[in-house]
């Protein structure tokens, strides 16, 4: 993504040097880029409180794309030839599959104009692009566990599997849900596991959506003879909020928090012009304000139990740890619940 801020005024200049940008790269310094990607992955498996997600990704996803580390290895970033860069350039950044998208005191009509002015590639308005089929994935999240062997002095857990497409109506429940269980400082997760007991210092859960299907996930980092506690308090939060449902205080704070997130989140001309990108990138649907937080305000507690009953019961989750001992993961398996073969494996 190419993007810049300016006064009006400059409108069509800076859209002039962007396109060109973006249409007319020089490539200068490909191999000091590479070795700056190079360094770069080597910093994130130095970080494993970071790296556990990409593993549990793999454990859903296997050898589908998703499972992919977006960062790709150094293997690939050093086989990489300035040829093949520019050939997947010339195939991909043409206007048919570029978006502009933009916020401030400007015109629709005028915006549309100098795009076609200035993003005009020269090939008919053609991808170069081969159209490959996507291939499927998986229908339900592997049940196995792999564990990672590495000397850390924390334990960093992930327990995760899949989750709902970025499409699907459930999403602004799954939003609901997650903050409830452990996305915000005053999450379940966070006020049982840190707050309370002081067993991890980080702990909270997350969810990603793609175009036909999705993750949702539960990390924790802690000293080897917490794991298998933290695991009891997730797996006993996540039946608590299935058998007992949520709390009605605790449900329409949830709500009104994430509706000040939404609206506070689009006081900016850069947050409001990156969502209308992603979402027209993403081919989803543009909804305003009022309707987005009317969606909010249609969500329900019976969509909340629907959502935990089909993305997390304990049994069915993946599990990926990273540490020094396999042990204390088949402890916190034994927790879980459910039949798992655990892989070994060096981190």
């Amino acid at each position: 993504m190419v993007h810049a801020r300016f006064l009006d005024e400059h409108l069509e200049d800076a859209i002039e040097v962007m396109a060109d940008m973006v249409i007319h790269p020089s490539f200068a310094d490909i191999d000091l880029e590479r070795e700056v990607v190079v360094e770069e992955i080597s910093m994130y498996e130095d970080s494993p409180g970071e790296l556990i997600a990409d593993y549990l990704t793999q454990s859903i996803f296997g050898a589908h794309p998703l499972g992919k580390s977006v960062l790709g290895t150094t293997q690939i970033i050093g086989s990489v030839s300035p040829a093949d860069i520019r050939g997947y350039h010339s195939g991909h950044y043409t206007l048919p599959n570029m978006v502009v998208a933009a916020a401030g005191n400007i015109e629709q009509d005028r915006l549309v104009e100098l795009a076609k002015k200035h993003l005009a590639d020269g090939n008919g308005g053609q991808s170069h692009a081969a159209s490959k089929p996507a291939p499927d994935v998986p229908v339900q999240a592997a049940r196995d566990a792999c564990f990672f062997e590495k000397d850390t002095q924390q334990y960093h857990v992930c327990f995760g599997g899949l989750g709902i497409p970025r499409h699907s109506e459930q999403r602004f429940a799954l939003s609901i849900l997650d903050s409830i269980l452990g996305g915000t400082a005053s999450s379940r997760l966070f006020q049982e596991v840190r707050d309370k007991r002081g067993l991890a210092y980080s702990v909270y859960s997350y969810t990603s959506s793609y175009s036909d299907t999705g993750l949702v996930g539960i990390y924790f980092g802690c000293r080897g003879d917490s794991v298998a506690e933290v695991t009891r308090i997730i797996t006993g939060q996540i039946e608590s909020l299935t058998d007992e449902g949520v709390r009605e205080d605790e449900f329409l704070r949830t709500k009104e928090s994430a509706k000040g997130r939404v609206v506070l989140g689009m006081e900016t001309t850069h947050s409001r012009m990156s969502r209308l990108g992603k979402l027209s990138v993403t081919d989803a649907e543009i909804l305003d304000l009022d309707e987005i937080i009317a969606r909010i305000d249609a969500v329900t507690t019976d969509d909340i139990s629907e959502l935990l009953r089909s993305y997390y019961r304990p049994a069915n989750l993946a599990a990926v740890a990273i540490g020094p001992d396999s042990g204390v993961l088949e402890k916190a398996l034994g927790i879980l619940g459910g039949e798992r073969t655990m892989l070994v494996k060096e981190s």
